[in-house]
C-alpha cells in the first residue's frame, strides 16, 4: 500500500463506483465488496436505515459471483483504477471459501493484491453457528483458504466476541498474512409507529461512528496479541480517527460508512495523518503504530 488509507468492503461497490469522486492516488486499497463462488442475491428491501451515530444495514453480501468478477469487474476495475485491489471473501462452508480463494489466485490478476475473508458468516455445515465466533472453525477455515491461495490472506475478525485474542491467535497459527478488525455489531432498529422492525432482515450490522471506541479497544487488544499487522475500520471520519486507530496498534486504516455522505473522506484521512506526523516529529507514518503512552 503506497499509503495506510484503504476503502472498507461493502462501502465503495466494486472500487469503480467512485470515479470522479475520489482521490484514488490517496488510496493504498480498495477493498471490493464480498464475493463468493456464486452469485447471491442478498436480503429482500428495506436492508438499510440510518440512525445517530451511524449505518444500520442488512444487504446480505450481494454479489455477482467469482466468474461474473473475474470476466468483467476486474479488467473494468484494471482499465481505471491503478490502485491494488483487496478482494472480500465469504462463503457458507470451508470447502466454499476455499474455491473462491483458488479461483482468484488461478486467475494471477495483477490489480488483486490480497484477500480479506469475511468470517462473520454462517457455516451451513454447523447449523448457522459464524465461522469467526469458534477459535477452532475459525482455525480451520483459515487453514484451507492459507492453503488455497498464495495472495497476502488478511482475516476480517467479528467484534461480538468475550475476547478478541484467542481469535487472533486462531489466525496467526493457521498463516494469516493480517488481520481486518472490526465487522459491524449486531444491532437492530423498530419503527415504533408500526411496532415492526425496520430492516426486512430484523437485524442487522451497526457501522459508523458510534462504534469507533470499540473498535479502537479492539485494535488495541489484538495488538498486545500479536505482531500480525492489522488493518482497522470501524467509525474513520476524518484523520482523529484514524490516528487513534495506529496509535493503538493499526498499520493502517479503512474508510466505509463515512464515504457516503463525503466520499472526498478518504483524501482528508490520508492528508491529515501525514500533516499530524510532520506536526509531532514522526519520521514516517509506520511510526504511528502502536505509539500510543500508557
Amino acid at each position: 500500500m503506497a499509503t495506510p488509507v484503504a476503502t472498507a468492503s461493502g462501502t465503495f461497490g466494486y472500487g469503480t463506483e467512485y470515479i470522479g469522486a475520489v482521490d484514488y492516488s490517496k488510496l493504498g486499497a480498495v477493498t471490493a465488496k464480498g464475493i463468493r463462488v456464486d452469485p447471491w442475491p442478498g436480503n429482500a428491501m428495506p436492508r438499510h436505515a440510518e440512525v445517530p451515530g451511524g449505518l444500520v444495514n442488512a444487504i446480505g453480501l450481494q454479489g455477482t459471483g467469482v466468474e461474473h468478477f473475474l470476466k468483467f469487474t476486474v479488467p473494468w476495475y484494471a482499465q481505471n483504477v491503478k490502485v491494488p485491489m483487496i478482494v472480500n471473501i465469504w462463503g457458507g462452508s470451508v470447502d466454499e471459501y476455499a474455491a473462491v480463494a483458488r479461483r482468484l489466485t488461478e486467475a494471477a490478476h495483477p490489480s488483486i493484491g490480497a484477500l480479506e475473508m469475511n468470517v462473520s458468516c454462517p457455516n451451513v455445515k454447523a447449523g448457522g453457528h459464524t465461522f469467526g465466533q469458534d477459535p477452532k472453525v475459525l482455525s480451520e477455515v483459515v487453514s484451507a483458504v492459507r492453503k488455497a491461495t498464495t495472495l497476502p490472506l488478511l482475516v476480517k475478525l467479528a467484534p461480538n466476541v468475550p475476547s478478541i485474542a484467542p481469535y487472533v491467535k486462531a489466525c496467526e497459527d493457521a498463516g494469516a498474512d493480517a488481520l481486518s478488525l472490526i465487522n459491524t455489531i449486531p444491532a437492530m432498529v423498530i419503527d415504533i409507529e408500526r411496532r415492526r422492525p425496520v430492516l426486512a432482515n430484523v437485524t442487522g450490522g451497526l457501522s459508523g461512528r458510534g462504534i469507533h471506541p470499540a473498535a479502537v479497544k479492539l485494535v488495541y487488544d489484538a495488538h498486545k496479541a500479536t505482531k500480525l499487522p492489522i488493518l482497522a475500520m470501524g467509525g474513520v471520519y476524518e484523520a482523529k480517527d484514524a490516528i487513534e486507530f495506529m496509535l493503538a496498534g493499526a498499520t493502517a486504516v479503512a474508510v466505509g460508512t463515512a464515504t457516503f455522505s463525503d466520499p472526498d473522506v478518504v483524501a482528508k484521512v490520508c492528508d491529515g495523518i501525514v500533516a499530524y506526523c510532520g506536526r509531532h516529529g514522526f519520521a514516517s507514518v509506520s511510526a504511528l503504530t502502536g505509539a500510543l503512552e500508557v
